[in-house]
């Protein structure tokens, strides 16, 4: 396990590069190039609070707050976007890297890690578009959001444990990245995003009481909306589950990496 962690390091610039081009390939041959990275984000933050708090007048159950659920969602949408990036593109990373990993030697466990430096990117330029708008709508950040620095990185620890582990098995089992890519768009409407967990029926609560992303989800939504403390005892089982996987996911990368290139 050590010397996955050396491997990194010796191809830190390799890594660094990656991401760099990857950003780049997203935006070649357009005029406004990097600034798209800015304006993409900010065009989404400001047109979800212009129809909600604005068009349907959405309000959020115990604030009066016109500008309060626009907030309430953008705060999910922060979290759950860096989850789904990082699971998703790690369901697909080594099927999709087939020709690099068969014509160059370098340590596999770069390419995860080049998506989440990728992915951490873009959710960075979507936190701030976030601050923009909503200082604009009067809503002033506080002190709080320092939490999102470890909720973060749990979130991260999370994606990448669930999506290397995927990605791994999607080499040697083509169906898996089929059947997560379903798996989760109903994790999605699983996790209070768009709505409040209280106007839930009661049959479905346990459902998203042992959704994992749930209180991960609350804790952003309680930093950024409300500037609270998250509910650390709450995600203490969050936390472990979230180190096990990424144990289990580096354990299993380490076994299957050398037969990885003969299967693709």
């Amino acid at each position: 396990m050590l010397e996955l962690f050396r491997a990194l390091w010796r191809y830190r610039f390799f890594i660094v590069s990656s991401v760099r081009n990857d950003l780049r390939a997203r935006f070649a041959r357009s005029h406004f190039g990097a600034a798209w990275m800015v304006l993409q984000p900010l065009a989404q933050v400001a047109i979800f609070s212009l129809v909600l708090s604005e068009v349907l007048a959405a309000r959020l159950p115990g604030t009066t707050s016109k500008s309060a659920y626009a907030i309430y969602l953008m705060a999910g949408l922060l979290s759950w976007s860096l989850f789904s990036e990082i699971t998703s593109r790690c369901l697909t990373l080594f099927v999709d890297n087939a020709g690099l990993l068969k014509k160059m030697v370098f340590p596999r466990i770069c390419l995860p890690v080049i998506v989440v430096g990728s992915a951490l990117l873009n959710n960075l330029l979507l936190f701030m578009a976030m601050l923009l708008i909503f200082a604009l709508m009067g809503h002033a950040p506080s002190l709080e959001l320092a939490w999102l620095l470890p909720l973060t990185a749990l979130t991260v620890a999370f994606s990448l444990g669930l999506g290397l582990m995927m990605g791994v098995l999607n080499v040697f089992l083509r169906d898996v990245g089929q059947v997560m890519a379903i798996v989760l768009q109903l994790w999605f409407w699983l996790t209070p995003i768009v709505y409040m967990p209280s106007i839930v029926p009661g049959g479905f609560q346990s459902w998203i009481a042992l959704n994992p992303m749930t209180p991960i989800v609350q804790a952003y939504q309680q930093s950024i909306l409300h500037g609270q403390a998250p509910d650390l005892v709450g995600m203490a089982w969050v936390v472990g589950l979230a180190a096990l996987l990424l144990v289990l996911a580096l354990l299993l990368f380490r076994r299957a990496s050398p037969d990885m290139v003969d299967v693709l």
